[in-house]
């Protein structure tokens, strides 16, 4: 097996060489050090690399396994931390210049579980100022590439986390997801991204506890990753409220289950959003499929009316609460689409949220009586194609106008004000090469549900299998 070989395996089975000794935690390191060597050049995914820290991590793991010490959840796995998510030690700028020599002085919770679990920080994956759009560009690292098509995005905001996955530069990675920053560049390229349901996977710190959109959530190449690094940090902790208090350890058992009669609603457009027709064929041929499952597929959409008002409020209240002071202080270093938002929180009144609020919980309402009809619902992720790597955000779809860099995104901030989980996994590829990604929503916290029709899906089709050509 050559290291490109390894790099490209999925995290289970390097777990399983760890443990029988097939290859130590340094060499699983450097075959990983040497893929970014050679391939982060052209698609910038990773922007912060520390390597003597990571083999001096790899090393002490070798020493503990030579001495038989309990394997850890995610043992010698490298990893790559988001660029929004603090890491002792190591600069973390949020994609802003403000911040771009940073380093903070502790770690967020979410590297804590990671490391604590046997994970090797490696470094920091590329994302857009603040993590807003979906589309990974910054004035300090640049724009991070497909690696499927290098003229094309890789989505955002968890961008430089879905390229580093899809190029093998790293085999699990943590994201973070308000309007779907995991799951479009999961889609874009061919990779898992899981958006959890809110408190699965506690933020600390977070300067907005209460806030029900924002979550964090686990990348990979396959379902079985990402499962496994769910169990690793998933878990209640008292500093985060909205914690959920299921034993994680859940998600450490077999994703293998019958569908055999389950109902599926079939979602095309998720209420007559304008999609491209590529990425329609592609779904269409991925919904057709699940019928070999033995499932009951019908086309049928959930009413989500009022999702778009939801959405824009909630995220302008939050994008002017965690940084409008910050505006206020330096006014020219933020990017325009990102001071259009926060000065759409600073014209909300009252009524504005206490509406989004009454308008949010009636949604759930029903969109959990949908469900109790259809344990799954699947429909695109994203309505597009990875577009020009040179376009900040999409302007038109299928000839229909956008207004503002969110709206191309509707398939999939649609789902986040439900609170339902989320799962992006790949489906095909375009006629050009392109991935697309098909959306399963399961029921509301029901992950390990989710997981295992996803897995069920990917066993279908193998698309993750399929490497991009540099």
């Amino acid at each position: 097996m050559t290291n490109l070989d390894v790099c490209f395996l999925p995290a289970h089975k390097m777990l399983e060489m760890v443990a029988q000794g097939d290859i130590s935690a340094l060499e699983l390191l450097d075959c990983h050090l040497d893929q970014i060597a050679k391939l982060n050049g052209k698609i910038n995914a990773i922007v912060t690399l520390d390597e003597d820290q990571a083999r001096s991590t790899a090393r002490h793991i070798d020493q503990c396994l030579r001495k038989k010490h309990p394997i850890g959840i995610l043992e010698a796995l490298p990893i790559a931390h988001k660029d929004l998510t603090v890491t002792a030690g190591m600069r973390t700028t949020f994609g802003s210049p403000i911040f771009e020599d940073f380093i903070p002085d502790q770690n967020a919770l979410i590297v804590d579980r990671l490391q604590q679990s046997g994970a090797v920080t490696i470094g920091k994956t590329n994302t857009p100022e603040f993590g807003a759009g979906s589309q990974t560009f910054n004035k300090i690292f640049g724009a991070t590439r497909n690696p499927y098509d290098l003229d094309k995005t890789c989505g955002g905001s968890s961008g430089g986390a879905a390229a580093a996955l899809a190029a093998g530069l790293i085999p699990i990675a943590d994201g973070s997801d308000l309007g779907g920053s995991l799951r479009n560049p999961a889609s874009f390229c061919n990779v898992v991204g899981l958006r959890p349901s809110t408190g699965r996977v506690p933020t600390w710190p977070n300067p907005a506890a209460w806030f029900p959109l924002s979550v964090l959530g686990p990348m990979a190449r396959t379902v079985t990753d990402i499962s496994l690094m769910l169990s690793a940090i998933a878990g209640p902790d008292r500093r985060c409220p909205l914690s959920i208090m299921e034993n994680p350890s859940i998600f450490q058992q077999s994703l293998q289950r019958d569908f055999k009669g389950v109902r599926v609603a079939w979602s095309r457009t998720l209420g007559g959003l304008p999609v491209d027709n590529e990425v329609l064929t592609v779904i269409d041929g991925a919904a057709r499929s699940l019928e070999d499952l033995g499932c009951i597929v019908e086309e049928v959409d959930p009413d989500l009316k009022e999702a778009d008002e939801v959405f824009h409020v909630m995220r302008a209240w939050h994008m002017e609460s965690s940084l409008g002071d910050l505006l206020k202080k330096h006014p020219s270093r933020f990017k325009d689409t990102l001071v259009w938002n926060i000065e759409q929180g600073k014209s909300l009144k009252g009524s504005d949220l206490g509406r989004a609020e009454r308008l949010r919980t009636a949604l759930f309402d029903r969109f959990n009586r949908f469900m109790d009809t259809y344990e799954f619902i699947i429909c695109p992720v994203t309505q597009v194609l990875p577009f020009d790597i040179n376009l900040p955000y999409v302007k038109e779809i299928n000839g229909s106008t956008l207004s503002n860099y969110l709206e191309w995104m509707k398939s999939c901030f649609r789902i986040s004000v439900t609170g339902h989980p989320a799962l992006s996994v790949p489906a095909g590829f375009s006629s050009a090469g392109l991935p697309v990604g098909l959306q399963i929503v399961g029921r509301f916290r029901d992950e390990f549900g989710l997981l295992q029709f996803g897995h069920a899906f990917e066993q279908l089709n193998e698309v993750w299998k399929t490497r991009p050509q540099f």
